[in-house]
């Protein structure tokens, strides 16, 4: 038989299927175990198609497993919700997790028949991973979510969350792994171990799980790979470009590039209804006319962020704080003006801004359903980009970029901490 087997399973949001396609690609690179990688279809052709930092080889060592789900609703983001979490998902989770079980099973079944042990890392909103690990006696390892999601998420996620939840008694798992590193958290790590140790568990903090880029080396990589707003950022003065990662309603005079899309769909490649395809064509076509291509660039598909945010010319990062972004931004040593949005956004926001020091809230949480003027904005940009304050935000966040960097180097406290014992 053959002696390990590593068995991923996100949950089926962008910022989940990262996180482990990430982790099982760094798992896959080291050799002497084989990496494996469970989730539907479409997200499967999604995590591959927007991976960054990693080539088609690397990809080949991950072996990819379809957990076949029943059809789905897959609608458009609703612009008008009451609320900014975003329900159109909810057919997909719910599809996912009725009917995910039941493959997962039988790959489990396959591969306990093969290898001496399975280890399954499961990500923390799959209860029903847990569940099928524990019917295989296999080795359990839990993870890779923010611990506090259930806490700060909208009422609609929270019931979503106590339905899926497993009512069993189970063994408890071996732990739990964290895309964090002591740089950012170690004193938060630190409370999270002590209240696991009781139970007999541990934290592994192993982040920062994204590749680290080096400023423009991308220029000598495959022109035919290269996004062409990499080419524009490469005529932009060092540290003048704010990268905004969502649409807003408010004209820049900063130098940016802005990703204007969508929110995801449940299946990201359904097919786009007329009305937001012209509504994407009428947006562009009026911002590139006012802005006349100087000043700012506009993205319409997926941006390579961890290009971007290695880039000399970004300056900073204007973010929903989104645990992956907030990463791969502070591990390429770039503030954020924090704009949270919802789940662990708002905890993330007050992490950054407060705690680190490397980041500027642009919307406090409280005044999350009222419009943001666009003087306020304007504000947030100003100070994190041209104040006295700002260069030294950005000077902490250089600083805090080096740390995390350090973390998963030679004799780093993240690799450290995937090291047995």
């Amino acid at each position: 038989m053959e002696p390990v087997a590593v068995v991923a399973v996100p949950f089926p949001a962008q910022g989940h299927l990262n996180q482990l396609l990430h982790l099982s690609l760094q798992l896959a690179s080291r050799g002497g175990v084989d990496v494996h990688y469970a989730a539907p279809a479409a997200q499967l052709r999604q995590a591959r198609a927007r991976v960054h930092g990693w080539d088609d080889k690397a990809l080949r060592s991950v072996r990819f497993h379809d957990l076949g789900i029943s059809t789905y609703a897959s609608p458009p983001p609703d612009p008008a919700a009451a609320s900014p979490f975003p329900s159109h998902l909810m057919p997909l989770w719910e599809a996912y997790t009725a009917g995910a079980p039941a493959p997962l099973a039988a790959l489990l079944d396959k591969l306990s028949a093969s290898y001496r042990r399975v280890v399954v890392v499961y990500d923390r909103i799959n209860d029903f991973a847990a569940q099928e690990a524990e019917h295989q006696r296999i080795l359990r390892e839990n993870g890779l979510t923010n611990i506090t999601v259930e806490d700060c998420a909208t009422e609609e996620f929270v019931d979503y969350i106590r339905r899926t939840r497993a009512t069993k008694e189970m063994s408890p798992p071996r732990g739990i792994l964290t895309n964090t590193c002591r740089a950012l958290e170690g004193e938060f790590i630190d409370v999270v171990a002590g209240n696991l140790a009781a139970d007999g568990k541990k934290v592994f903090a192993v982040g920062p799980l994204n590749p680290l880029l080096h400023g423009n080396a991308s220029k000598q990589g495959d022109q035919r790979q290269r996004h062409e707003c990499l080419d524009w950022l490469d005529k932009q003065p060092p540290a003048s470009v704010l990268y905004v990662s969502f649409g807003t309603t408010s004209s820049l005079n900063q130098r940016f590039i802005w990703v204007l899309r969508d929110a995801d769909r449940g299946d990201i490649f359904a097919e786009d209804s007329g009305e937001i395809s012209s509504r994407h064509a009428k947006l562009l076509r009026k911002f590139t006319q006012h802005n006349e291509g100087s000043t700012g660039l506009v993205i319409t598909g997926w941006a390579p962020q961890l290009e971007i945010l290695a880039h000399d010319a970004t300056a900073a990062f204007m973010s929903h704080c989104g645990w992956n972004s907030t990463m791969e931004s502070l591990s390429h040593g770039k503030p954020i003006l924090a704009w949270p949005m919802h789940c662990d956004q708002p905890w993330d926001a007050e992490l950054l801004c407060k705690y680190l020091k490397a980041g500027v809230l642009v919307r406090p949480w409280e005044k999350h359903n009222e419009v943001t003027p666009a003087k306020d904005i304007q504000e947030a940009i100003e100070e994190a980009m041209l104040s006295d304050g700002g260069v030294a935000m950005q000077q902490r966040a250089r600083e805090l970029g080096d740390a995390i960097r350090a973390s998963v180097a030679a004799a780093g406290s993240s690799v450290v901490a995937q090291r047995p014992g």
